[in-house]
């Protein structure tokens, strides 16, 4: 071994290499510098190629990136031999060098044959970038039906309750309701028994004239009736209560039926009817029922309702808005001086009609203080709300668009600003796979 290094080393009587050049001086520094910029070149791609390989562990490939390295190392290393046998003739080292430079090129050419295909089946940067919004597409979807299917247990769940509220207050008001007129006619049966009693014996006994003077007997028989009749209207208006109130559960109708849409739209009125009322000096909000006929739909009842809620609380809340004022941009007061319009005949224009043979429609129209165009691109948007923090969710018109469009209709939103809102629903009478 010893005398093989001493061999590669030894000049054997050959003559350096910068003889051939003449030792011209601008020729040999060509070389010298070329070689060197070659070899710093070539010994800087493998560290390159080290510190990109431990940085991605998930790399393939890796064994054949380290060859690759060590085979540019060894032509590098060719190079600073070119510069030495300028000087020293140790050809045989120079040799010996290029000779392990081919072997390692030849086997790394060899190792690279069967990964050429595993390489040209990765993906192109464009297919990743498909495949990337490919991805957060069915993030988006994933993270809406989430949403979607949260809220929908939120229904549920206050659908159960409500249902079990309307059935708990049913029995005790259907028995109010149902004694009270047998109460009435036993009432007027005695009051005509004392009146008849008064007529014959017209001159009472003095302990029941202090007694009917006490208890204001006349009084009384005046308005015992009306006492009776307001209990009747009261016990009448619980039931309608009620009935709406089971009619916006649904429980039993969680799958499609033919229904009356007006129903579900009363329903919902009559669920909010509290907050249609004024508040102190706020005037009451007028609802407008212009209904068309409408035949029977095919539709998911309880979800439907869930829409006619949503979209009636929201203009409800807007049209609450319009009566203390509707905001104006700070440039526009600067500019023409003008306040903030108020509102004081906030109305709810409710109208439904045919379309074609097809479909039907229903509108919900405010003439509170409407929307401007970048608002309405975002009206249905996820958690897009347009209320102060802690008032809304901003989910409540994304579900009532995915309910509408799950039932093959349209929700638009048709909307300027300060000229009020028109919410156009428009759905299938049937729906295919329900004939």
């Amino acid at each position: 071994m010893l005398a093989f290094l001493n061999y590669s080393f030894y000049s054997n009587g050959f003559i350096p290499h910068g003889h051939c050049y003449l030792w011209k001086t601008g020729l040999v520094w060509l070389h010298i510098l070329s070689d060197s910029l070659i070899a710093l070149a070539y010994f800087s791609i493998p560290i390159a190629l080290v510190y990109f390989v431990r940085k991605r562990e998930d790399l393939p490939f890796k064994s054949t990136l380290l060859l690759f390295g060590a085979f540019i190392i060894f032509c590098g290393t060719t190079h600073v031999m070119e510069i030495w046998t300028l000087w020293y003739p140790t050809y045989w080292l120079s040799g010996f060098i290029k000779a392990l430079t081919a072997l390692i090129s030849v086997y790394t050419a060899f190792t690279l044959v069967p990964i050429i295909p595993q390489a040209l089946a990765l993906p192109s940067p464009a297919q990743l970038e498909v495949a990337n919004s490919q991805l957060k597409l069915t993030l988006k979807e994933l993270a809406d039906t989430q949403t979607q299917l949260i809220q929908t247990e939120k229904m549920s769940s206050l659908g159960q309750l409500v249902a079990g509220i309307a059935h708990e207050i049913n029995n005790p008001v259907s028995f109010i309701y149902g004694n009270i007129g047998i109460a009435n006619e036993y009432t007027n049966n005695l009051l005509k028994l004392i009146s008849v009693y008064q007529e014959c014996y017209p001159q009472s006994l003095s302990k029941i004239q202090i007694l009917t003077e006490t208890i204001e007997f006349n009084f009384v028989k005046e308005d015992l009736p009306k006492i009776l009749s307001s209990m009747k209207i009261g016990a009448e208006r619980i039931c309608k209560i009620v009935l709406s109130l089971r009619n916006f559960s649904r429980l039993d109708e969680a799958e499609i039926k033919r229904v009356d849409l007006h129903e579900g739209i009363n329903s919902s009125l009559l669920i909010l009817e509290n907050k249609l009322k004024g508040q102190g000096k706020d005037p009451n909000i007028e609802v407008i029922k212009e209904y068309g006929e409408l035949p029977q739909v095919d539709c998911y009842p309880g979800q439907l309702n869930q829409v006619f809620l949503n979209i009636l609380t929201n203009a409800i809340d807007t049209l609450r808005e319009s009566i203390v004022g509707c905001p104006l941009p700070e440039s526009n007061v600067i500019r023409t001086g003008k306040q903030q319009p108020v509102n004081n005949n906030p109305q709810i224009r409710i109208i439904t009609e045919i379309l074609d043979s097809h479909q039907v429609m229903i509108r919900v129209i405010d003439n509170g203080c409407g929307m401007t165009e970048e608002v309405r691109q975002k009206i249905f948007d996820p958690f897009f709300t347009t209320k102060p923090v802690g008032s809304g969710t901003g989910l409540g018109m994304s579900i009532s668009y995915k309910i509408v469009d799950k039932h093959g209709g349209q929700l638009k939103c048709i909307t300027q600003p300060f000229q009020g809102t028109d919410f156009q629903i428009q759905i299938p009478i049937r729906i295919k796979s329900f004939i």
